[in-house]
């Protein structure tokens, strides 16, 4: 397998254009998609930690924006909520008497994200956007292989929202109860949508040229 080296991204190559401005906007848009995304909201009545669409719209962002505007579009969305913006997922009071939330009523969550039980997975989001960012400017992003992209991306979402839902719940053991076993089935489909959705733009765009 060989992918070239600084491959233009999937925004660049879709949307042309250059310049700060353009920048700013594309890192802003993407924080309120994740924003969005957060807003699809499954309530486990035995956790802290819903099942959303962040994930899905995290591995996105690394894919369409490259490594760094990827990894600042999730940085300012760790901002957004820490100063008090209601953008992170739904609390469980305000999913209470609903198994599934979608998008309206807004019931996003605005603290600091060391106060959060999900906190370490906001943290994550920034890490793993940039590392599919990285590979997805290397070409990753084109086949087969940006799949081990996501999965990488998955584990470092996974580390620090484990690590510190451990610290906060007061048990690691039970972190893996709440954190990690109820989300795997839905991680690895929004992966595989991720996956599917990458490469299937890169195709599009390329059947549009010819």
């Amino acid at each position: 397998m060989q992918a070239a080296r600084h491959a233009p991204t999937l925004i660049d190559v879709a949307f042309p254009g250059k310049g700060i401005l353009r920048d700013v906007a594309l890192i802003v848009g993407f924080s309120l998609l994740v924003a969005v995304f957060a807003q699809i909201a499954i309530k486990l009545p035995f956790t802290p930690v819903p099942i959303t669409g962040q994930t899905l719209a995290v591995l996105l962002t690394g894919g369409a924006l490259g490594a760094w505007r990827g990894a600042a579009s999730l940085g300012l969305y760790a901002v957004w909520g820490t100063v008090g913006l209601p953008v992170f997922a739904p609390g469980s009071a305000a999913l209470e008497g609903s198994l599934v939330h979608f998008i309206f009523p807004w019931a996003g969550t605005g603290a600091p994200i060391w106060d959060l039980a999900s906190g370490g997975y906001i943290v994550g989001f920034i890490a793993a956007a940039y590392a599919v960012g990285w590979l997805s400017e290397r070409g990753w992003d084109r086949g087969w292989y940006v799949t081990v992209a996501m999965l990488l991306a998955n584990v470092l979402i996974y580390v620090p929202g484990l690590l510190w839902l451990g610290y906060k719940i007061g048990s690691f053991d039970n972190a893996l109860v709440f954190g990690l076993y109820p989300f795997i089935v839905g991680d690895l489909i929004k992966l595989y949508i991720a996956a599917v959705a990458l490469p299937g733009a890169w195709a599009l765009i390329g059947r549009g040229r010819s």
